[in-house]
């Protein structure tokens, strides 16, 4: 009876809850059913959701009912998967009667036994069915670039975090079956490799740090051009892994380390290891063994007791680093963390103003990082087009997709997932502006 239903599937989130997406969508096309991309269309609509922080706890939510109101045409179930249910299902497996089926973040494979359930009994929780896909994937992102989920899961427990408690220990995925699901993604200019801290791969399946390993095998695959990694914690980043930023040839000279902030109270606080000397050191050490690397940032302004001193200390931190891309974020206070119970929690108000300010100083950072490609080639890979603005989309090796900023390119013709060299011809703080040799307005 359900392969003859139509799927449809919003996922929200984060890249490593997409995986957990593209893993339910195979398990439907392994089951022969109809996946639309249409809400209206669909019989069995899933929410992949996010719980990280309150305002994407309310986004899921409200997805939920949202997709609710379509109940009137073709849908039958609503199916709520992933960090959501995983963390919070007693208490909204009850509430939230919107949902027909509920999943956790590792139940993907009992996705059919609990819809074949559901419309038999009605209502479901098969949250914690322990049953996880790590077959294949349908990707969800553009033929040229995928994300490689390494390991699920966070041993690191800072303050204000809630992953540990809703995805558990890390828990790194075997290296064959890394190679075999990457070599099944098809030709990729770029594999992203994606965990809640990446640097730790192997350490609980292997007893010791095994990424280095990983990437070598990842890059001897013909069909990988590339490999980006993200979420490179600090305190992990060492010499080996530097070195083959300097060695590997696949490797994208691109790391994305979350510090989170640079003054050691504060860190303290966060239960971050390292210090504001340690990062600067790491940050030049970085420069010095691989030559134009770009290192980019996530910082957390107006966590509990945080001074006006210590966020303006940040933003000299931003200036003496002078790191490639940043996000900032203010602090959102989630019940069940120890942050949650400091004393010296900041106004609102107050968290956005620093993280406006913070944003000021990197975006002058960057404008004049950008600037300095003026009149100079770079390669980018096109990412396709933008019919508004009239031109092609890239990035170069400094920008990771969706998180960065673009190379807005004009060209005679442009193909999605090739590369191209491109002369710059200006930027703003966020975005650089090119063409190709060819190109003749």
């Amino acid at each position: 009876m359900l392969e003859k239903k139509k799927f449809g599937l919003i996922s929200l989130g984060c890249d490593k809850n997409r995986v957990d997406a593209e893993r339910l969508l195979d398990v439907i096309r392994a089951h022969g059913a109809t996946i639309t991309d249409d809400p209206a269309e669909a019989n069995i609509l899933i929410v992949n959701t996010c719980a990280f922080l309150n305002a994407a706890r309310q986004e899921a939510i409200d997805t939920v009912l949202e997709c609710d109101a379509y109940r009137g045409g073709a849908l039958e179930k609503i199916v709520v998967s992933g960090c959501l249910p995983e963390k919070y299902a007693a208490e909204l497996f009850p509430s939230l009667t919107e949902g027909d089926v509920f999943l956790g973040c590792s139940d993907a494979e009992g996705l059919w036994e609990a819809l074949e359930r559901s419309y038999a009994e009605g209502r479901v929780n098969f949250v914690g069915c322990g049953k996880e896909h790590l077959g294949g994937r349908l990707v969800t992102t553009p033929a040229h670039y995928a994300y490689l989920k390494i390991a699920d899961g966070c041993n690191n427990h800072c303050t204000y975090c809630l992953i540990p408690k809703i995805r558990g220990r890390y828990r790194s995925y075997p290296i064959d079956a890394l190679v075999r699901e990457a070599a099944s993604l098809g030709d990729l200019s770029e594999l992203i490799l994606v965990a809640q801290d990446v640097t730790r791969y192997g350490e609980d399946l292997y007893g010791k740090r095994s990424l280095v390993p990983l990437v070598k095998e990842l890059a001897a695959l013909e069909n990988i051009g590339g490999i980006r990694l993200l979420y490179c914690y600090p305190d992990a980043i060492d010499d080996e892994l530097i070195g083959l930023f300097a060695e590997e040839k696949k490797l994208i000279k691109y790391i994305d380390i979350p510090l989170q902030h640079s003054e050691d109270r504060l860190l303290k606080l966060m239960n971050r290891k390292g210090s504001r000397a340690e990062y600067l050191s790491l940050i030049a050490k970085l420069r010095e063994k691989v030559p134009g690397i770009a290192v980019r940032s996530t910082f957390i302004a107006g966590f509990p007791t945080e001074t006006e001193e210590e966020c303006a200390a940040l933003a000299d931190f931003l200036r003496e680093a002078q790191l490639t891309n940043c996000g900032f974020f203010a602090y959102s206070r989630e019940p069940d963390t120890p942050a949650y119970r400091l004393k010296g929690q900041i106004p609102a108000r107050v968290k956005e103003k620093r993280v406006r300010q913070l944003y000021a100083v990197q975006e002058e950072i960057s404008r004049r990082f950008l600037q300095g490609f003026r009149g100079k080639k770079l390669e980018v890979l096109c990412d396709g087009i933008d019919y508004e603005g009239g031109c092609f989309v890239g990035r170069a090796y400094f920008s990771a997709p969706e998180i960065d900023g673009k190379v807005c390119f004009h060209a005679p013709q442009a193909v999605q997932g090739e590369k191209y060299t491109v002369i710059a011809d200006g930027a703003d703080s966020y975005d650089l502006f090119a063409h190709t040799e060819d190109y003749r307005p």
